[in-house]
């Protein structure tokens, strides 16, 4: 079977590959004599030549040699400049100039003269030129808010003009956050004219919320080592726009290099022709300057996909890494700022900025598309788990400032403070390991046994114990559901009891089933799932299949996937299930289903809670395939099924055709039934690749291609590393429901779901404050805080919030950390940042930049 993939990836890789030499060798190909004669109407043109170093940082070098290639390409550049006094230089990204101030401040300084006479532009506003489909929108926004910030401190002036030529995709949200950081303008080259038909190369691109930004696709490639001349034929000959005024790049890129003297000396040549276009050595600031004004561009209002889909999903660990992360640090700096706010904490801005930057260093696209050397990813994972101590760090020794002072008297009772990251009163499943012993030896502890669990008002709180970690007697695991208040904490007391009577399970559990008050999950002999909504009466998933069955697809692309739109060839699924009962007890049940394919195997734990209206998957997968993908399939059972993909600080109707698209932390499919509208959305802590084929909403769990394959052929009998071989772990969070997924609440479950829950262990002291708090809370469902941080420079508190489900809205913010109120109004999906003093004045709006 492997040699036969790998024959069928062969086949593959040479059709690509064949394709790709030729389109190369079209672009590449010397002028030829004719091609010093000119279109009729080529004077007309009027082309901006934008000179331009493309440096991939990392890609198939690491981040070091990156950083060599950067000086290097800034140095050409800038003697070049020396040379030719109408040379124009335009290069982006702050990690970039970050470098040189610190390896060599006079060269910085030599930049700083050439940005001020206005021959040197800084574009992308941004640290650096990220994946843009796999960050979430707060990492799009501190890209903005820490490059901006670098660039005015290096050069005295920021970025107008945003900057992807080389990202693999944008999301439709984009104009806005790309606007509120003081940007006007976007260019971009992928998707290709192949992948994405659109009206023109120079448009207006509108977010869902009205936001627009005059857009350029650059025509054929950002870079060009020769002479130009093709490549102005080209454009002269091939694009038909409904302006004449256009950009094209030129210049060394990939591993840096920026204009060549040939370069140069082709684009004076043109200048001297007769019948030429008008040619000018220009930046993307002085074209758009231009353009701006012209009337009847058309308006896009859709993402800009798809390329290499694959790259959704490659490598794993740094996904999950990714999506960790940006939650981790969310929630630290929200209880670092409430610590700081309250409780006289002092805040870690200098930690938050380089855990922030380093994060965004690991979003540069090559890094987070997973199509980097093996060797990058082994460092990413330091980088991450820095950011996850900092985040650490702040949360709990924010939290413990406030946590002491609560007074724990009882010398005979454990205590602990479960703390609520979100605006709005949560109820949250909470799982804490302690000591507990028991009069039992039958090691049996899914009961409340000897324990009772209180609130501040003494109201019982159901809870089990389960098995910890660990196999040290009388080490356990306690679980239960906690009621917090919005962006608050609430104290509870776990004391023992003589003779405490179980109270009667709200649940039923077998080997192979799970039911409580409102679902029914029945595990079938191939490891799927059935899901009956008692509530409705309805069966989740449509036909004999059942849910979360593990496909296996073919995929002979290469790490990018290249070419390709979807996966379709099923190979065949995981099987061979083995089910075994973990726990049932008063708070939630859970069944361990063991299956198998190939060399691979998957674990999956479903996990029902009493009274939930969701069904929990706790997965952990050992893989060890080549050139396959594996796919989670949910056969919806709707009528006219509409997916619905969460994307930066939005969400993106798409059609149902099977395409692989990006999404962020869920996707919903929903559409009519008997009893009226009705759906299923899936939450994830780690997975962005996703599908819908009429009913069927897939997951892309795994691919696994050679790492760094790049169109290229691989051999029978090579030695290859592989992608993403052996053990990982994620959960899924299924939730059906009636009516739509803006009414089920999906994005605050998205938020609970993946956010983590600071839970803190308190020994016995004194204290004043109350035992149950609450210190900022929103009045309505569709608004969601995001960000609450000190602000960058001053005292203020930032707080960042956006309407979720593409509704008007009218909002209040009650802040009782500073005793102050907020009201305003939000366009669909609008982001709003505030800033807030900590004592007098009044709350305004600014922008990503906290301006």
């Amino acid at each position: 079977m492997i040699i036969q993939a790998a024959r069928s990836h062969i086949a593959a890789c040479l059709l690509s590959l064949f394709s790709l030499l030729a389109m190369d060798a079209a672009a590449q190909a010397p002028a030829s004599q004719s091609a010093t004669s000119w279109p009729p109407d080529a004077s007309q043109y009027r082309l901006h030549l934008i000179g331009h170093g493309h440096i991939d940082a990392p890609w198939l070098w690491p981040w070091p040699e990156a950083m060599s290639v950067a000086l290097s390409t800034f140095r050409s550049a800038l003697d070049h400049m020396k040379e030719n006094p109408d040379l124009k230089f335009t290069a982006s990204s702050a990690q970039f100039y970050q470098w040189v101030a610190q390896a060599d401040p006079r060269m910085m300084e030599e930049i700083r003269g050439r940005v001020q006479e206005g021959r040197w532009r800084v574009v992308g506003g941004w640290w650096n030129e990220p994946d843009v489909n796999i960050p979430n929108g707060e990492s799009l926004a501190r890209q903005g808010l820490y490059g901006q910030r670098l660039f005015q401190q290096l050069l005295g002036r920021t970025a107008k003009v945003g900057f992807n030529p080389d990202s693999f995709g944008h999301p439709g949200t984009l104009p806005q956050i790309l606007k509120l950081q003081g940007m006007h303008a976007y260019v971009f080259m992928r998707p290709n004219p192949k992948e994405k038909n659109l009206a023109s190369s120079l448009f207006w691109w509108e977010s869902p919320d009205g936001t627009r930004m005059i857009t350029y696709r650059i025509p054929f490639r950002y870079n060009d080592e020769g002479s130009v001349l093709n490549k102005l034929h080209r454009v002269v000959s091939e694009l038909h726009e409904p302006t004449k005024d256009l950009m094209a790049f030129y210049g060394v890129g990939d591993h840096g290099g920026g204009p060549t003297e040939q370069n140069i000396q082709s684009i004076l040549d043109v200048q001297k022709q007769p019948g030429a276009p008008t040619v000018l050595f220009s930046t993307p600031e002085e074209y758009f300057d231009e353009v701006t004004k012209l009337a009847n561009l058309p308006v896009v209002t859709d993402d800009l996909q798809h390329h290499s889909v694959g790259c959704y999903t490659a490598v794993s660990d740094i996904k999950k890494n990714n999506r960790t992360a940006e939650a981790a640090l969310a929630t630290g700096e929200k209880m670092a700022a409430l610590g700081a706010a309250v409780a006289g904490f002092v805040y870690p801005q200098a930690d938050f900025t380089s855990a922030w930057e380093k994060v965004l260093s690991m979003q540069f696209h090559d890094s987070m598309a997973g199509t980097a050397l093996p060797s990058h990813y082994v460092v990413a994972k330091g980088v991450y788990g820095y950011a996850q101590e900092v985040a650490d760090q702040a949360i709990y020794r924010a939290v413990e400032k406030i946590a002491w002072q609560i007074p724990t008297p009882d010398p005979v009772s454990e205590y602990l403070v479960v703390f609520n990251p979100h605006a709005w009163d949560a109820r949250l499943n909470v799982e804490y390991e302690l000591d507990w012993s028991f009069s039992s030896t039958s090691g049996k502890v899914t009961a409340q046994s000897n324990s009772v669990l209180e609130d501040e008002r003494g109201n019982k709180v159901a809870h089990q114990w389960t098995q910890a970690s660990t196999v040290i007697h009388d080490r356990k695991t306690l679980v239960f559901q906690a009621s917090v208040p919005a962006f608050g904490y609430r104290q509870f007391r776990l004391r023992r009891v003589e003779n405490m009577l179980a109270p009667l399970p709200a649940l039923r559990a077998t080997d192979k089933e799970l039911e409580n008050e409102h679902l029914r999950v029945t595990l079938s002999e191939d490891g799927t799932v059935s899901l009956l909504d008692k509530d409705t009466g309805m069966q989740v998933f449509r036909g004999s299949t059942g849910g979360a069955r593990a496909a296996v697809l073919d995929d002979p692309s290469d790490t990018w996937s290249h070419d390709v739109r979807a996966y379709t060839r099923e190979l065949g699924a995981f099987g061979n299930a083995r089910f075994r009962q973990l726990e049932s007890g008063p708070l939630r049940a859970t069944i361990r289903v063991r299956t198998s394919y190939g060399s691979s195997s998957l674990q999956t734990d479903w996990v029902l809670y009493a009274g939930s209206r969701t069904l929990e998957a706790r997965v952990t997968l050992d893989w060890h395939e080549h050139l396959k993908i594996l796919k989670f399939s949910f056969p919806v059972d709707v009528q006219n099924p509409q997916p619905t993909y969460e994307i930066a600080d939005g969400y993106k109707l798409r059609r149902a055709e099977g395409d692989e698209d990006p999404g962020q932390r869920w996707i919903d499919v929903s559409g009519r039934r008997a009893g009226g509208e009705y759906g299923l959305a899936v939450i994830n802590d780690a997975k962005y690749g996703y599908s819908v084929q009429d009913n069927d909403m897939r997951i892309s769990i795994v691919r696994s291609p050679v790492f760094a394959q790049y169109q290229r052929v691989l051999r029978p009998d090579g030695e290859y590393l592989w992608q993403d071989q052996g053990t990982q772990t994620f959960r899924v969070l299924l939730v059906p429901h009636p009516g739509s997924w803006q009414d089920a609440g999906i994005v605050r479950m998205a938020e609970e779901f993946t956010a983590p829950l600071p839970v803190l262990y308190q020994g016995i002291h004194s204290g004043n404050r109350p035992q149950s708090a609450s210190f900022l809370s929103v009045d309505v469902p569709n608004v969601v805080v995001s960000v609450l941080k000190k602000a960058e420079e001053g005292g203020d508190l930032i707080i960042r919030c956006y309407e979720t489900a593409g509704r008007p809205a009218k909002a209040t913010l009650d802040l009782g950390l500073v005793n102050k109120r907020w009201t305003g109004t939000f366009r669909p999906l609008e982001i709003k940042t505030l800033r807030v003093p900590l004592v007098g004045g009044g709350i305004r709006e600014v922008n990503l930049l906290e301006k």
